[in-house]
């Protein structure tokens, strides 16, 4: 009698358990309203060029991964890297989503289309791409837990930079040495440390180019040749460049600011920078600019 007695409530909490495993519904129409929302949010927050605004839309310990940028993660990196991206160019931003699937009343992901317009001396920059962005509803508030656009527009070459301009008709054109946007630069076969950077043209195409190179103190770079010539005029530093199909380095010779040096087509050379400093060169020519590792072949 006493069992049966307790019948009625097994049977009760029986029920209090079964009711908590039951799936909760998930409102997908109105979560993805919401996430919409604050996507509006988003792009009028960095159409202001508003760090803060955009930091409150991301969740504590965001991730933010953009193409051929370092990762930001947390507040404090996220808001450091939109507020230095806001200071050049007047950025624009459009976007639209493609798809937002909310997978449960706390996490749903996100991914579209979009556009950022850039000003530079030389006119708007266009960048086209797609994203995917996942979300976490924080405090009953969906937020950016990652964050990563990828550009679809294709880079010039490996240091190119938006003050990389088609070189056209003969406009007055300034470009401040410490406006200059240096990247790493390691060509297959040699050893990183050089940097490039891109002052007109687009060296990976057809058409004039002038570009400048950085080679740390002490930098050597392999037997190598181009199909096109270089004209080459030393910035600062020692330059050191010895001419042949094998690398001979006491055959190096030292050039200095100012000094100017043509190499024809197909004509193998190895070299880099003296043990006293690092030296920067500009190079200009007619591209595509190519750099072919050991002597050429007949």
């Amino acid at each position: 009698m006493r069992d049966r007695q307790r019948l009625p409530l097994q049977i009760a909490v029986a029920l209090m358990v079964l009711g908590g495993c039951t799936p909760t519904t998930v409102n997908q129409a109105s979560e993805e309203a919401a996430i919409r929302a604050v996507e509006s949010e988003y792009m009028s927050a960095f159409n202001a060029h508003d760090p803060d605004r955009l930091v409150a839309i991301h969740a504590p310990d965001a991730l933010v991964m953009i193409s051929n940028s370092p990762l930001a993660s947390g507040s404090g990196a996220i808001r450091s890297s939109f507020a230095d991206f806001f200071k050049t160019g007047s950025p624009q931003l459009t976007f639209s989503p493609t798809r937002i699937d909310v997978a449960s009343p706390t996490v749903a992901t996100d991914y579209g289309t979009y556009t950022l317009t850039l000003n530079t001396p030389q006119g708007t920059v266009t960048d086209r791409g797609n994203y995917t962005t996942v979300w976490h509803k924080i405090n009953g508030q969906w937020r950016i837990a990652v964050d990563a656009p990828v550009s679809i527009t294709p880079l010039p070459m490996p240091g190119a930079t938006a003050m990389a301009v088609p070189m056209g008709p003969p406009d007055i054109l300034m470009i401040a040495n410490s406006g200059l946007g240096w990247q790493d630069f390691t060509p297959p076969g040699f050893n990183p440390g050089m940097k490039l950077a891109v002052i007109t043209g687009d060296p990976s195409k057809p058409g004039a180019y002038t570009l400048r190179l950085q080679f740390p103190t002490g930098y050597r770079f392999p037997v190598h040749w181009h199909p096109g010539a270089e004209n080459l005029t030393v910035v600062s530093g020692t330059f050191q460049l010895g001419m042949g199909n094998t690398a001979d380095w006491s055959a190096l010779k030292n050039y200095g600011p100012g000094d100017y040096i043509y190499i024809p087509p197909r004509h193998a050379h190895f070299g880099g920078s003296a043990s006293t400093g690092p030296s920067v060169i500009q190079l200009h020519g007619m591209g595509p600019f190519q750099v072919i590792v050991g002597p050429p072949t007949s």
